[in-house]
């Protein structure tokens, strides 16, 4: 094990949120340690739902299309009728990308798939997450937290200015906080599994028995492998036979007859109980839980590995921030902004567990969660106030530019990166004075881009001479008219990223404009 002696972050869970986090800090030039107790990755199914705006996030970080390469898209559903007749549906309406909105359906990737990609993003970054490494304590102080681990070759002391826990909802982080996990157990244990099997149509999601909570099954062919996901409620009471065998036998028992399935091989399964339950806290000074730490759901909907990732996304730029001289109480807004969003997740999560236990498998735009927002945020500023239109606090939307130097652009290749974006629409005169980590942008016919086809408008909905400022999660931070400038640069000042040096630079404060 190498040298842990001291790191800004200690991060302890190699799952999706700890790898995101990872990736967004090494981004960064941030020091930390990424620890995981599991000797091995994961590899099963599990998280297989990947919505549009984390494919949104994983697009900024650097690797969405070899996620997309290695899943597709979900298949139509069909629903055995007792009489042998069948129903197929699809599970999301038929949608096509958008302007403002390139990624429009979730896509189905194998967890295991997603955090392969992600490991191996962190490698080219420099950095590799450190398995069989076990977090056995830690102490905080005004300065940072004392850990200890243990791996292989011993026990060691870990020195970090934070801590993350990113362990799973038995988390260990939280326990030793003491922070409170409180919801309910929703009187559902289920039984996940990753099958070879023969006799079934690929190109379909087979569900059966709908309706009937001591009957139903579902196999759903895993979308860029040779793999079906076995999906179905069993008794609250007794360990499930989850070999070949005991699998065989269970699918034989629920489904007709007339279908000859043979199961071949078991490459993971897991028998669990559903639960909604919601941290009281996401931070206890230095220490800050996200993910499953932090709330677990049903899977209904596919929102828990989706919800944990934007935790991630969430959290690292602000570590980042603080780490460079923002103010402490920047941190305080990850908990304000990412606690109600989990809140409303379980709520969802669960309303679609109740009618899934119906049949009901539908899905709409809600779990997408391109509409999640941040409009309470401390940090939404708007000067003057808006009240149509987007808001500060929302989702940054794409759409297609066209460059001075005639080549096409997208607003999120802009945005691309760890730096905060300002764009300035309509607006040819003043402009913000120059900062570190701030790229400024004009759209107009004197700027370096034009809304060629009006897209950036309609996307916006903002007038001329106005200036908007996206944070590094891809989240609008402030909205203000050209002739607020002074506040927006108080803002900046708050939360945002230094002022570049004017001696040094040459340049004034502000460039005005002239015939």
């Amino acid at each position: 094990m190498p040298n842990l002696s001291s790191t800004d972050v200690l991060i302890c869970g190699a799952g999706a949120a700890g790898l995101t986090l990872a990736i967004d800090l090494a981004r960064r030039g941030i020091s930390f340690h990424l620890v995981e107790k599991a000797q091995t990755p994961f590899g099963g199914s599990r998280g297989k739902g990947i919505q549009p705006r984390t494919l949104e996030v994983f697009e900024d970080l650097g690797f969405v299309d070899r996620i997309a390469a290695l899943g597709g898209h979900y298949p139509n559903q069909r629903t055995y009728r007792p009489d042998g007749t069948h129903t197929d549906e699809a599970m999301f309406a038929e949608a096509k990308p958008a302007p403002d909105e390139p990624y429009c359906v979730p896509l189905m990737v194998m967890q295991g798939r997603t955090e392969q990609v992600m490991r191996e993003r962190l490698a080219e970054l420099g950095r590799q997450p450190h398995h069989g490494c076990t977090l056995t304590g830690f102490d905080q102080d005004a300065e940072g937290v004392t850990a200890n681990v243990i791996d292989q070759s011993g026990e060691h002391t870990i020195r970090a200015r934070y801590l993350v826990g990113a362990d799973g909802g038995r988390s260990f982080v939280r326990h030793a906080l003491g922070t409170a996990f409180p919801g309910k157990t929703l009187g559902v244990r289920a039984v996940v599994a990753d099958l070879r099997l023969s006799g079934l149509d690929r190109t379909i999601w087979h569900r059966f028995n709908e309706g009937d909570m001591a009957r139903q099954l579902a196999l759903c062919p895993l979308a860029g492998t040779d793999l079906f996901q076995l999906q179905a409620p069993i008794a609250a009471e007794g360990e499930p036979d989850l070999s070949v065998a005991g699998l065989q036998a269970f699918i034989t028992a629920r489904i007709a007859t007339r279908f000859d399935v043979v199961v071949h091989d078991v490459s993971w399964a897991s028998a669990y109980t559903m639960n909604a339950r919601l941290a009281d806290n996401y931070r206890t000074g230095r220490i800050f839980l996200m993910g499953d730490a932090a709330h677990i759901h049903p899977p209904t909907g596919g929102q828990g590995l989706n919800t944990s990732v934007q935790d991630a996304y969430n959290l690292g730029w602000k570590l980042a921030a603080v780490l460079a001289g923002a103010p402490d109480a920047l941190l305080d807004t990850y908990e304000e902004e990412r606690r109600p969003i989990a809140a409303e997740m379980l709520g969802l999560s669960t309303g679609l567990l109740e009618a899934a236990k119906r049949g009901d498998m539908r899905r709409g735009r809600e779990v997408q969660q391109l509409d999640l927002a941040y409009p309470a945020s401390s940090l939404a500023f708007e000067a003057p106030k808006r009240n149509r239109g987007i808001l500060a606090g929302d989702r940054a939307p794409d759409a297609p530019l066209t460059g001075a130097a005639e080549q096409g652009v997208r607003v999120f290749d802009l945005l691309k990166g760890p730096h905060w974006t300002l764009i300035g629409f309509m607006t040819d005169c003043a402009t913000p004075a120059p900062r570190h980590g701030l790229h400024i942008h004009r759209v107009s016919s004197r700027g370096d881009l034009i809304d060629t086809h009006g897209h950036f408008r309609k996307a916006y909905g903002i007038g001329e001479a106005a200036w908007v400022l996206v944070r590094p999660d891809g989240y609008i931070g402030a909205i203000v008219a050209a002739d607020h400038l002074g506040e927006l640069e108080g803002y900046l000042d708050q939360v945002g990223p230094p002022k570049a040096r004017a001696v040094e630079s040459g340049w004034p404060s502000a460039a005005i404009c002239s015939d």
